[in-house]
């Protein structure tokens, strides 16, 4: 359980590996077969006998003790000490240790999931994976759709546990290709993985932090832009002056910061002296993936 609890603090495998003298590799065949989400901790039941109760039970049965001298001393029934041994081989060949080990095995009873037992959410949920509906937006449309139908809804995470832990046997592997992520193992909210600076600005000024006239649209020429990304490496950079909702839409060859920055100003020149006297770059670009587009650029005034 050591490597769940490094996993779930956010590691990563390299990490997780070096922590443990381990490969990499190693680590993710671990992990990837719990589908990265960690197993719930098994405890032994209350009622259940002890590995040193057994320990007395087979010292009980070297020395010859009747069964109920042994049930005495254990504060036990007669009957769950004469299963004991009946189970696991009898008086000449009962171990407690390899007992206490077969009884935790035998005690494991996995339940089944939610989506295995009910068909028809499970075709609910199926049918919205393929139209590549996000489980959170499924979980959603489910509270949505049946209000009063505790039993056709479920949350975003059972979705994922249910497609990342196939071992469950309730949504085919291929619903995998419909997720936005290609991640095949769930990651911790911890996780460090591109949050090291990568396509970050350097010391980038937060849109949250511009000024409260450019918040409120009341004065004219202040002026935000997006860059925009489709199909076949098409791009498109936006300009809207945020009082008028003014628009320019201007094709760029590709999203580097040099192109996009060159469109706009060779178009920004275009405009009327009263709507350019404003307008000002804010530094660099801000990269943000947004499904099948990515929104770049953001321009205003400061």
């Amino acid at each position: 359980m050591e490597v769940w609890r490094h996993w779930k603090a956010g590691q990563t495998l390299h990490e997780i590996g070096r922590a443990f003298g381990k490969e990499h590799s190693s680590i993710r065949c671990l992990v990837s077969r719990h589908g990265g989400i960690a197993p719930a901790v098994r405890r032994r039941a209350l009622l259940a006998l002890t590995q040193r109760e057994r320990e007395e039970i087979s010292r009980g049965l070297a020395s010859g003790s009747s069964l109920r001298e042994m049930a005495k001393g254990l504060e036990r029934a007669v009957s769950t000490v004469s299963r004991e041994f009946a189970r696991h081989g009898g008086r000449p060949a009962y171990r407690a240790s390899q007992a206490d080990s077969e009884a935790w095995q035998s005690a494991l009873r996995p339940e089944r999931c939610l989506l295995s037992i009910n068909r028809k959410l499970r075709n609910r949920v199926a049918s919205k994976l393929l139209l590549d509906w996000s489980p959170k937006q499924i979980s959603g449309w489910l509270k949505t759709q049946y209000p009063a139908e505790e039993s056709l809804r479920m949350s975003h995470e059972t979705i994922y546990r249910s497609l990342f832990i196939q071992a469950r046997g309730a949504l085919k592997k291929e619903l995998l290709e419909h997720l936005r992520s290609q991640r095949r193992i769930r990651r911790s909210l911890h996780c460090r993985i591109f949050k090291d600076g990568r396509g970050q600005i350097p010391e980038a000024i937060s849109i949250r932090e511009r000024p409260a006239e450019v918040e409120d649209r009341a004065i004219p020429g202040h002026w935000e832009g997006d860059l925009l990304r489709g199909s076949g490496n098409s791009h498109i950079a936006t300009l809207v002056e945020r009082h008028s909702r003014f628009v320019l839409l201007i094709k760029v060859r590709s999203r580097d910061a040099a192109e996009v920055v060159g469109a706009l100003s060779k178009h920004v020149r275009k405009l009327p002296a009263t709507l350019r006297r404003s307008l000002t770059w804010d530094r660099g670009l801000e990269m943000a993936k947004h499904r099948d587009f990515t929104v770049a650029t953001r321009l205003i005034r400061r």
